[in-house]
């Protein structure tokens, strides 16, 4: 039925300037704001909006995921820019929040300023 149907994905953000800092300024990413909201233009995985929701809570899982070549070397740039990496309970990391193959990539986890939960994980 929705097969023809052009798509996009989206996330809610609890303050539209700081999610424009982040994913543009400390992230590098390709941010246009339009309607409101965000559109983050994302190699290989098209646009994502960004909207904005006053009584936001963050989903308790992954949102976006971010494949690269090197998660270490990406968790040590990011570390740089003042990016925190979180720790669960669960998951064997080492003192960078790099979790290794226990389960699947090897991933490192962060959040945005609203909570919402990204990864960076090792394109294998």
């Amino acid at each position: 039925m929705l097969q023809d149907a052009s798509s996009f994905s989206g996330f809610a953000v609890d303050d539209i300037d700081a999610a424009v800092g982040f994913y543009r300024d400390t992230l590098g990413l390709e941010v246009t704001e339009q309607d409101g909201g965000l559109t983050l233009h994302l190699k290989g995985a098209g646009d994502v909006f960004v909207y904005p929701k006053a009584d936001h809570t963050p989903a308790t899982f992954t949102i976006l995921n971010f494949s690269v070549d090197d998660v270490d070397a990406k968790v040590e740039e990011m570390s740089a820019r003042g990016i925190e990496f979180e720790r669960y309970e669960g998951f064997s990391q080492d003192e960078h929040g790099i979790a290794r193959g226990d389960f699947g990539p090897t991933i490192a986890w962060f959040t945005d300023p609203a909570g919402n939960i990204l990864s960076v994980l090792e394109d294998s």
